[in-house]
């Protein structure tokens, strides 16, 4: 299993640029987070997690890959919706994992590249597939292309990890601009700790 990968360097530079998030990274030590660099498979597993609970994600995935063997597009197209729809994957996110699947196969030359690109052109690619949104790629940049300089705005569990340790009701957009600009250029590694607080 890999993790996503950073370590004293970049625990210094967060503990030295804030007293709050150093404190608490004092008090929690290391945390693995894991990474996966498959992309495609990393989509799929996001598809099928969205608005269904952790548990019931974890749930599904399991079946899948009961069902398949290192899924692949091919293998995605190949398997029947009804299949699909029966292990608990609704029939719209049934179709945008068919989707992606086709995107993959017919755009290698797109897909096979992404990491070559900057963190905001994975972004803009991304999104074009349907059933992913701003959300779903930045945790990609995070979870699958290991980014270091990540924290997404739409992250509930980010501004709630905000809100404890500062204290905070509420995160404006500009709150968090301003702790965009504090953590960088080690956002994804403040944004591992700020999940953590945010249990």
């Amino acid at each position: 299993m890999k993790y996503i990968e950073y370590g004293k360097e970049e625990l210094d530079y967060l503990i030295k640029k804030d007293k709050v998030l150093g404190d608490y990274i004092k008090k929690t030590g290391f945390i693995k987070r894991e990474l996966n660099s498959d992309i495609f498979t990393s989509l799929i597993s996001s598809i099928i997690s969205q608005q269904v609970s952790t548990k019931a994600a974890k749930t599904i995935n399991e079946r899948l890959n009961n069902i398949v063997i290192n899924l692949t597009p091919k293998k995605i197209l190949e398997l029947d919706d009804s299949l699909l729809q029966s292990i608990g994957i609704s029939f719209r996110k049934v179709s945008y994992m068919k989707d992606i699947a086709k995107n993959f196969i017919d755009k290698p030359y797109i897909y096979n590249n992404l990491n070559n690109l900057p963190d905001h052109l994975i972004v803009e690619e991304l999104i074009k597939l349907k059933g992913v949104g701003t959300w779903t790629a930045e945790m990609l940049l995070i979870h699958s292309f290991n980014r270091r300089d990540v924290i997404s705005f739409l992250d509930l569990g980010i501004k709630r990890g905000i809100m404890r340790l500062y204290n905070k009701d509420s995160i404006s957009k500009e709150d968090w601009i301003y702790f965009k600009n504090l953590y960088a250029p080690y956002n994804t590694i403040a944004s591992i700790y700020l999940w953590e607080a945010s249990k």
